[in-house]
């Protein structure tokens, strides 16, 4: 039971973006389209995963033993932007049409304050190895469901008459803070 309401707790109560508001950027730039979404939110995921638990190893067993907590940040990273170069290969390679429809927010992953707010949340909270792993596959598959939901939302709005004003970038701000104040309700579930 208690993974179940990490997982819930990961998804809905306290979503990377829309509670936390880390990975503002790619979640707005990558939110056009849905089949980008969900490419960039499995990017994320896997990233993310990846992050956390190697993250998780080096903090116990090289930075903790060793009192280099003051290096935690700048090993953490590097760990990111190593795991976003391969999966930048990677998609480059295997996928090459999900790798040129991401542009440049696949790299921008590398300094996606999600992915290193999930693996220091993991961290912070002592989580286990499993817990780790299991949060940060939640976190992650929390940031691809409101970043689907968003493009969703995005592509229906293309077919409707929006001011000019309002057009793009600001009614992409306005939809993630209604889905903002819409995954508030989830907050009751976790008292």
């Amino acid at each position: 039971m208690d993974y179940f309401l990490l997982v819930i707790g990961a998804i809905f109560v306290n979503n990377i973006v829309l509670a936390q508001y880390l990975g503002n950027c790619p979640f707005i730039g990558t939110s056009k389209e849905t089949g980008v979404a969900i490419g960039m939110g499995f990017a994320v995921v896997f990233v993310a995963t990846m992050a956390a638990t190697i993250t998780w190893l080096v903090q116990k067993n090289l930075l903790a033993p060793n009192d280099l907590g003051y290096l935690q940040t700048i090993a953490f990273i590097l760990v990111i932007a190593s795991l976003v170069q391969f999966v930048e290969i990677f998609l480059k390679k295997m996928v090459p049409p999900l790798y040129n429809s991401l542009g440049i927010f696949l790299p921008l992953i590398t300094t996606n304050c999600a992915v290193l707010g999930i693996a220091i949340i993991c961290q912070r909270e002592e989580f286990t190895l499993v817990q780790t792993v299991v949060y940060s596959i939640a976190s992650g598959a929390g940031f691809m469901l409101a970043l689907v939901v968003l493009a969703s939302i995005r592509e229906r709005l293309d077919m409707v008459r929006i001011p000019i004003a309002l057009r793009g970038t600001p009614m992409a701000l306005i939809m993630a803070g209604l889905m903002s104040l819409a995954f508030f309700a989830f907050k009751g579930m976790a008292a």
